[in-house]
């Protein structure tokens, strides 16, 4: 009972974003939410928001796409090349680096998007690709978690093996390690590519030329036309369908990338499973 309520929580959402993409303005404001509303709009929706202001929203789409792609790809080898360290050798300070990476789990993002805004327009990358990229290749907690797996994925005895057959350190971790860790990457990725994603505060602070806009911020842009909060004070109610709509485009990559990526994780975790 308790799970069938929080499925139907999570999913309610979702039902109410999809059913009404496929209505005009006056329908959202005039038909039952959970259902169709008069007359079916979805493909003139879609093309709408493809072709509103020169296709402004695919730029957006291949901005998010970057960062997503270079942030969370990045994040997520920065984090197991970090975590197989912390975890396979040993050198002055490792504790302590490691109790720091613990810590800056517990910081908001939010709390250091303005320390962030100010370092970045010192060395002059505001309203670039670099001021958002740059901080999402940081997984604190990424490096923890493969910290954590490295410890139990990959056995000391094989890297001795390796070393004694004169594998050098660099290659043992692109050969051996990196494919035991397989399962721990694709975790981290997922993590990072979702955070990524939906990342909204800190291109806010760092960017604004809306050629450079994520669909976060640029979905927020037209919501705030349709709502009178651009600062005119009108409401633009015919925006509505665009943010709906695009709302919907934008889950869509996610939804795939997840679906593809479990089974590369799955996988991995079963064959390491049956290891000896």
């Amino acid at each position: 009972m308790a799970m069938g309520l929080m499925l139907l929580y999570a999913l309610l959402p979702l039902v109410w974003l999809l059913l009404s993409s496929t209505k005009d303005s006056n329908s959202l404001s005039t038909s039952f939410g959970l259902w169709f509303g008069h007359g079916f709009h979805l493909f003139d929706n879609v093309w709408n928001v493809l072709t509103y202001d020169d296709g402004i929203y695919l730029r957006w789409f291949a901005n998010t796409l970057l960062y997503a792609v270079v942030g969370a790809g990045g994040a997520a080898f920065i984090s197991t090349a970090a975590g197989y360290a912390l975890a396979k050798y040993r050198f002055r300070g490792r504790n302590v680096l490691a109790a720091v990476v613990l810590g800056a789990i517990a910081i908001p993002g939010t709390a250091l998007a303005v320390p962030t805004y100010l370092l970045f327009s010192k060395i002059g990358v505001i309203d670039t690709p670099w001021a958002v990229l740059l901080p999402s290749l940081v997984s604190p907690f990424g490096v923890y978690l493969m910290r954590v797996y490295a410890i139990g994925a990959v056995p000391d005895s094989m890297l001795e093996a390796a070393r004694i057959d004169g594998s050098g350190e660099i290659r043992t971790f692109f050969t051996i390690s990196l494919r035991l860790l397989a399962p721990g990457f694709v975790t981290v990725l997922l993590f990072s590519l979702v955070a990524t994603w939906n990342n909204y505060f800190l291109p806010l602070i760092v960017l604004s030329d809306p050629q450079w806009f994520p669909l976060t911020v640029g979905l927020n842009q037209w919501n705030a036309l349709a709502t009178g909060a651009a600062g005119s004070g009108a409401t633009t109610t015919g925006f509505y369908p665009l943010v709906v709509t695009g709302s919907v485009l934008a889950i869509i990559p996610l939804v795939v990338a997840f679906l593809f990526l479990q089974r590369f994780w799955q996988s991995g975790l079963a064959a390491g499973s049956v290891k000896e």
